[in-house]
């Protein structure tokens, strides 16, 4: 709601202004509909002066006790009644208030207003009937301010929502993006650690793989570091992303490891960064790291209508491999990152069937405009 917003934005930036403004309109809405400033063309010059000076005095008198309460209700009753735990008091200093208001008021309207606006003589009443009629403060005073100041008191209770549902949202972004952070400083080393090992290995063997492992790590590295680095990433860095890292895990396990990685997705495709990461890794630990025999990982990605779907799935030799502590952590912490990114808009699902683990993620995608 971009009008709301601007308005919301202006009256915070400009407050005062904004509420000049506001009491401004209510004072010439306030004079146009009143009968007696409706002056025919038949009265003379002076006398429409005349009527239009008393008419401004009568409404500006109504518009600033009109002020008063609504500022009495704003600023000192409803913020009261957000943080009180006994609601007699706050009742008992809202009629205190209102009274001394209306009082105030009448006073003001019958030995100030008054002689200047009337023609004497005219009757004024005491100071103890004043005081005393409570009818004539209810039906002449109190309806006549608190109707202009229920205007006020509405836009505001209206302003302090919108501001108080932004901050919320605001707050929960941010807490979002904390915990999305502290997710990915969680998977990050992890796999930081098994690569380095295996680069190890091989220049412990010599091997002639060693400075194609190092450049392969190079750009996982530059990958994690500065390109992943937002909430969403083309599908394509992610493909490329785990080529670098199954050929790195290949090199540990020469011809023994059967692979496969298919592959049919867009390319301009977006999806949150290390999650396919995260479940290849995983199958590597718990399923070829942990078989002695011919291990195999099954890897296929493919985008078609709108619908992402990744799959692994990978042998294992030991049943017990599934409830392994760590790789329970690392499925949990997939899960929470799923649920903070696509709530409402994923399916996520763990499998184990004939020594086979398989993990399936489905991302319901927006469509384009």
């Amino acid at each position: 709601m971009p009008v709301i917003e601007n308005i919301v934005n202006f009256s915070n930036r400009r407050r005062i202004l904004a509420h000049c403004l506001l009491w401004a309109t209510i004072f010439i809405w306030t004079m146009i509909r009143h009968d007696s400033f409706r002056i025919t063309d038949q009265q003379p010059f002076y006398t429409k002066y005349d009527t239009l000076y008393k008419e401004v005095l009568c409404v500006l008198l109504d518009i600033s006790f009109a002020m008063i309460g609504a500022y009495f209700v704003s600023y000192r009753i409803l913020p009261a009644l957000m943080k009180a735990t006994n609601y007699f008091w706050i009742l008992v200093e809202f009629l205190v208030g209102v009274y001394i208001i209306c009082t105030v008021a009448r006073i003001t309207t019958i030995y100030l207003l008054e002689p200047v606006v009337r023609t004497p003589p005219f009757d004024q009443e005491p100071i103890l009937e004043i005081l005393t009629d409570f009818r004539q403060l209810f039906r002449n005073y109190f309806i006549s301010i608190f109707s202009v100041s229920i205007l006020f008191i509405f836009l505001k209770l209206i302003k302090d929502q919108y501001v108080s549902n932004k901050r919320t949202l605001e707050q929960e972004k941010k807490k979002t993006e904390i915990e999305l952070t502290s997710l990915k400083a969680q998977l990050n080393p992890h796999f930081l650690f098994n690569t380095l090992n295996n680069i190890y290995s091989l220049s412990l063997m010599n091997a002639p793989q060693t400075s194609t492992s190092i450049a392969r790590l190079s750009d996982i590295l530059d990958h994690l570091l500065y390109r992943c680095s937002g909430k969403f990433v083309p599908v394509s860095q992610e493909i490329n992303l785990l080529h670098n890292y199954i050929e790195l895990e290949k090199l540990r396990y020469d011809d023994r490891l059967q692979i496969t990685f298919r592959h049919n997705t867009e390319t301009e495709a977006h999806i949150a960064p290390l999650i396919l990461l995260s479940l290849v890794e995983n199958a590597f630990k718990h399923g070829a790291g942990e078989d002695a025999g011919s291990p195999a990982i099954k890897i296929s990605l493919e985008f078609t209508r709108n619908i992402f779907s990744f799959e692994v799935k990978n042998t294992f030799r030991n049943s017990a491999t599934t409830k392994d502590s760590s790789n329970q952590i690392g499925l949990t912490n997939i899960r929470k990152q799923l649920e903070l990114i696509y709530p409402g808009s994923h399916i996520f699902l763990t499998n184990v069937e004939d020594g086979v683990f398989t993990a399936h993620l489905q991302i319901m995608m927006k469509e384009k405009k």
